[in-house]
């Protein structure tokens, strides 16, 4: 294929992608690539229509993202925890007009392509009733070069943590187009990242999700070689970054935390002498936690700002990070960082406020089929919000505060979370936290901590140690007035899924806050 054809002529032989179920050379790759593209269009796919990708890391998922990217369709990838339901709207709200399906989520597949009358259906890994088989479509299309490349778009949706899930359809890489104009606009995304895209990535991440997708796929079809896993595996993980020579890796900050609780002699064993950029994303990453795996990883450790509506806003490096511990860098080139008031002022240095993004570039984006909810997240057009807050210090370097929907309003007072979360993930009892907010009668609101203990710890002994840490290091009305002790609902993406802990308590209160 034109995307590859340089990286074919140079490196045909060597590894391209390997996962679980084998492993392909650049050269294998391409003649897939070539053959699922006409495979495709052979199914009545072609510019404008739309596809939903349902499966797990294998190198099918990956090629089916290259191929649309080059064919004009509109990727959907579909987060396989959904259920029945939920796959269901997405296909419809998206009006996918064909579905792949990995066979490990074969009943969700059927049942929702059924559901949403979709009229393609392709099933790779294994077989699912009434779809095609993906590996027979590839064997009866041509391997020739495809013609008449166009460029795709990839529309992601939101992980559904405050209700149903939205389609977010950006500007800013919309179908059609010169496809190898794209690719060269994706390399200089990945420049202003910081990313090189010449090494190997690993990936163990669900690429459904808009940070491992931007992070690892791309910069495959890019050129670098990609290691795929289905699942991550902490200890697996260092194995795998040293066996292959990972350059550039993914992370939440919820698997620094598990990498750093390894046993010494599994974290001394390990090299990391090939890594260039370790990037991580998905949620704040206590202090302590990033100087951690900067000490002991060294400093290429890098963390952007961004989300699945804007793409990224900043990035910043180790050396910065331990300069301004807590900053999640300055903006982008392409864009402005602004910090509003709830008068709808726009505040200076160090003042706290909701954070917005200004595109320089006149990109924008839209909530599928949701005015109301696309409007909630712009000031104006083009300028948008995550739903984040925080402030800009003097030079222009960002730090997070929290959600806005996650802030508790206790007696008229604005309480964050997230700086209660550091406070407690400190300790060596506590493996996760959540800080949320539940009906008080006289203030409002009241703070609740949930949090998941090392195991063998007892709940009782830890409150009594929290309860004392936050009176020292919190002010008295920050601190949590009472505690939850258990795992904790986070979605793959480190995403944590406070709904699910503030439900229970706000059931029948007649009110949300």
């Amino acid at each position: 294929m034109q995307t590859l054809s340089e990286r074919v002529q140079r490196h045909g032989d060597e590894p391209a992608l390997a996962d679980e179920f084998g492993s392909w050379t650049w050269a294998e790759y391409d003649a897939r690539l070539n053959r699922l593209v006409d495979a495709l269009r052979s199914q009545g796919l072609g510019v404008g229509d739309t596809l939903a990708l349902l499966g797990g890391n294998r190198h099918e998922w990956c090629e089916v993202a290259a191929a649309t990217n080059a064919a004009g369709v509109t990727l959907v990838p579909v987060n396989w925890h959904f259920s029945i339901d939920e796959v269901a709207y997405i296909l419809e709200n998206s009006g996918a007009s064909a579905v792949v399906a990995d066979a490990e989520y074969a009943e969700t597949a059927a049942a929702a392509a059924e559901q949403a009358g979709v009229r393609v259906r392709i099933a790779f890994g294994g077989p699912i009733e009434g779809f095609a088989d993906y590996e027979e479509l590839l064997a009866a299309a041509s391997p020739d070069e495809p013609t008449d490349l166009v460029a795709g778009a990839t529309m992601f949706y939101t992980s559904g943590t405050t209700g149903r899930p939205k389609g977010v359809r950006s500007s800013a890489f919309a179908a059609g187009g010169d496809v190898m104009e794209r690719m060269r606009n994706l390399g200089v995304a990945m420049s202003l990242y910081r990313m090189p895209v010449d090494g190997v990535v690993l990936s163990n991440a669900p690429l459904y999700h808009a940070g491992p997708f931007a992070m690892t796929l791309v910069p495959f079809l890019l050129g670098s070689s990609l290691i795929l896993r289905r699942k991550w595996d902490a200890e697996e993980t260092l194995r795998l970054i040293d066996e292959h020579q990972v350059t550039s890796y993914y992370a939440v900050p919820t698997h620094f935390t598990r990498l750093l609780r390894l046993p010494d002699e599994v974290r001394g064993s390990f090299s990391g002498q090939s890594l260039q950029w370790v990037i991580h994303t998905a949620a704040p990453c206590p202090p302590h936690v990033k100087q951690q795996m900067i000490e002991w990883w060294g400093p290429v450790v890098y963390e952007v700002y961004g989300a699945s509506e804007g793409g990224v806003a900043t990035v910043v490096d180790s050396h910065e990070w331990l300069d301004r511990p807590g900053t999640v860098g300055k903006a982008l080139p392409v864009c402005e960082l602004l910090v509003v008031g709830e008068d709808g002022r726009r505040l200076g240095p160090n003042e706290t406020g909701r954070i917005f993004v200004r595109s320089l570039l006149g990109t924008d984006f839209e909530y599928l089929g949701d005015e109301a909810k696309t409007d909630e997240a712009h000031l104006g057009p083009g300028v948008f919000s995550f739903g984040d807050v925080g402030h800009l210090d003097d030079d222009g370097y960002l730090f997070l505060s929290d959600r806005q929907i996650d802030m508790i309003i206790s007696a008229g007072v604005n309480i964050y979370p997230a700086e209660i979360e550091a406070a407690l993930s400190t300790h060596p009892w506590v493996v996760d936290v959540g800080v949320f907010g539940v009906p008080d009668d006289e203030y409002g609101e009241q703070v609740k901590a949930a949090v998941e203990l090392v195991d063998g710890v007892d709940p009782e002994a830890a409150e009594a140690e929290l309860r004392d840490l936050c009176r020292d290091q919190l002010a008295g009305y920050m601190a949590p007035r009472s505690y939850d002790f258990g795992p904790l609902p986070r979605t793959p993406t480190g995403k944590l899924l406070k709904r699910k802990l503030r439900a229970p308590y706000w059931e029948g209160s007649g009110r949300r806050i």
